[in-house]
């Protein structure tokens, strides 16, 4: 009885220990009332970014590509500094202080309402047709009876974040088979892709309309049917918008005007990087001079195996896997790839590098062309050389 009572006991301990760590857990939160009163400027940063590097809409915009990192930081750096100048400028520092909030409340706020906000602005800044757009996906789910939540146990709304969600048509049974992302890439394939409603709209009349709501439902009901499965928010905004032809430009101007008030013109004219005919001269000149060049150094490293065709064959294929191809490997590799000893190897490569250094250039441009043609003749030799050995 006692030893039945001590392994009892034993297995209810871990239980106890298991219940008083998720008891005793907690959410960090930053001393924000001391550095305030402090006026610690440098703690206040370090929270600031602790809290934009955690936010998951930052991390999720991130590995979505939607942020752009800008001057010599990394993306969290540059999205912490619009933050403290956010809140520097509305005066948010001071009025925690004068209301008295607590550590909580103030980070509450900061991570919920001002880094949401500031986040929300710039994808509609720098994507404005994607924002609208994936908002208007995920309103018409929502509100239209042609759809209908597919995630929920029984008739009780399972709480989700939006995106990931999962919808369907409502014709569908709610025991609905759910395909893989991957497959449902490819059968959405099939629909077609939507023209562009070039209509302007919006109180300025800046903005096409791209898609009408009518049309959008329609489209959406279309990329149900192809896929044939119910889907998340966040993976049927990507299919949807992936049949729609959106375009997000964001323009930066190359300089800023002196005066808000005078009209924007540019104070330098930017360069064409054209060709010009003169440079257009040159450069067939430095080719037909570098194909010259080309001729002689084969005929050289021809002579330098007197003429053999083997030996001269083998040294193409020394010289295009030790300088011209990238990938050509280590010297053991490519006797091994030939079939020949490293020595071998080494002294072909001898014999290739002397006959380089007998060459001589008037610039860099020359030198590349060089380059450049001896690939090209070198690769239709080994491939001529290959198609021989096949038919043989």
């Amino acid at each position: 009885m006692s030893s039945k009572k001590d392994q009892a006991h034993s297995s209810e301990k871990p239980v106890k220990k298991k219940k008083k760590f998720v008891r005793n857990k907690r959410i960090k939160v930053g001393k924000w009332n001391k550095s305030l009163i402090s006026s610690d400027v440098n703690q206040i940063w370090t929270e600031l970014h602790r809290i934009v590097s955690s936010h998951p809409l930052v991390r999720a915009s991130k590995r979505a590509g939607f942020l752009v990192e800008e001057g010599k930081y990394n993306v969290y750096t540059d999205m912490t500094q619009e933050l403290f100048v956010a809140l520097l400028s509305k005066e948010r520092f001071q009025h925690y202080l004068d209301t008295e909030m607590s550590d909580a409340e103030i980070e509450a706020e900061i991570s919920q309402i001002e880094l949401t906000n500031l986040l929300t602005a710039q994808l509609r800044k720098r994507h404005p047709e994607s924002y609208r757009l994936a908002r208007r996906v995920s309103t018409l789910i929502q509100t239209s009876k042609t759809f209908k939540r597919f995630d929920n146990i029984g008739n009780e709304e399972v709480h989700r974040r939006l995106a990931d969600r999962v919808y369907g048509l409502a014709s569908w049974k709610q025991e609905k088979t759910t395909r893989s992302q991957q497959e449902m890439e490819q059968r959405v394939k099939s629909v077609s892709f939507q023209n562009r409603d070039t209509r302007m709209v919006g109180c300025t009349g800046d903005a096409q309309i791209v898609i009408s709501n009518v049309e959008l439902e329609k489209l959406i009901v279309r990329v149900f049917k192809a896929v044939d499965s119910p889907v998340n928010v966040r993976s049927l905004r990507g299919l949807v918008m992936g049949r729609l032809p959106i375009m997000d430009i964001y323009l930066v101007p190359i300089t800023a005007p002196s005066n808000k008030n005078e009209d924007f013109t540019y104070d330098l004219d930017p360069a064409d990087l054209r060709e010009n005919p003169e440079e257009a001269t040159l450069r067939k000149e430095a080719e037909r001079e570098a194909s010259g060049f080309v001729e002689n150094f084969l005929g050289s490293l021809k002579s330098s195996v007197r003429g053999k065709a083997k030996q001269y064959n083998r040294m193409l294929s020394i010289l295009w896997h030790c300088y011209l191809s990238s990938d050509g490997g280590t010297q053991l590799e490519v006797a091994d790839k030939l079939g020949v000893s490293d020595s071998l190897v080494s002294d072909y490569r001898k014999r290739i590098e002397a006959n380089l250094q007998e060459l001589s250039f008037g610039g860099v441009n020359e030198a590349r062309q060089f380059e450049k043609v001896l690939k090209l003749h070198v690769q239709e030799i080994i491939a001529i050389e290959k198609e021989e050995e096949i038919v043989a």
